[in-house]
């Protein structure tokens, strides 16, 4: 089924508040992507929407300058063009958070398919093209398994061929079965389960200072 009734609403009177509630990240976040390296504070993307239709994307800028001219569409652990605040924010899904702009206008849901950039669509099949009959989302179920992605491509011999042959297969599939129960209970669920990955992450990352070596 499409999204629950009333969903809308819900999500852009959540997305109005996350986007005043965090404008002073935003600020702080903004300064240190500037300070770290020259270029835009934001990044923007086509990718493919509801019904195939395009839409930018925006995100805070990870990488450095141009980056999409020197590598892959996708990225991999270790990968050199991301800047050491660029990894802070990708870590915790913080680069995301100009999305929430997508979602007041409509382009985008809290919860979805992640949007593709048009030369993957092009390689969906018919069945995994249903995809395309929602808003693409902030998260969804792959998002949460897929949360280790980058680690993921860092260890495969060919990134881009597993990406297309593995990875993509599997996030369509998700969505697909997650689609078809998908509810107001669930999405709210998957909500709570999205932030505590991140949670988790940050919990990790604590441990591992906290058991880091002085000197």
């Amino acid at each position: 089924m499409s999204e629950p009734r009333g969903w809308r609403l819900f999500e852009y009177t959540l997305s109005v508040a996350a986007l005043v509630l965090q404008l002073p990240l935003f600020l702080l976040l903004a300064a240190a992507i500037r300070l770290e390296s020259p270029g835009p504070v934001f990044y923007h993307q086509r990718r493919v929407g509801q019904h195939g239709e395009l839409f930018w994307i925006w995100k805070l800028r990870t990488m450095t300058a141009n980056a999409e001219h020197r590598g892959p569409s996708i990225t991999r652990g270790g990968d050199a063009r991301v800047t050491r605040v660029g990894r802070v924010l990708r870590r915790y899904k913080l680069d995301e958070l100009p999305q929430l702009v997508n979602v007041l206008r409509g382009e985008m849901s809290l919860i979805g398919p992640r949007p593709e950039v048009p030369e993957y669509v092009a390689l969906y099949t018919k069945d995994q093209r249903r995809v395309l009959e929602d808003r693409p989302g902030i998260t969804d179920p792959a998002s949460v398994a897929f949360a280790d992605e980058e680690q993921r491509l860092a260890e495969a011999g060919d990134p881009e061929q597993f990406y297309r042959e593995v990875v993509l297969p599997e996030k369509l599939r998700l969505y697909l079965d997650y689609r078809g129960r998908r509810s107001w209970r669930s999405d709210l669920g998957l909500l709570l389960r999205t932030l505590g990955v991140l949670a988790e992450r940050r919990g990790r990352q604590g441990v591992s200072r906290a058991q880091r070596p002085d000197g």
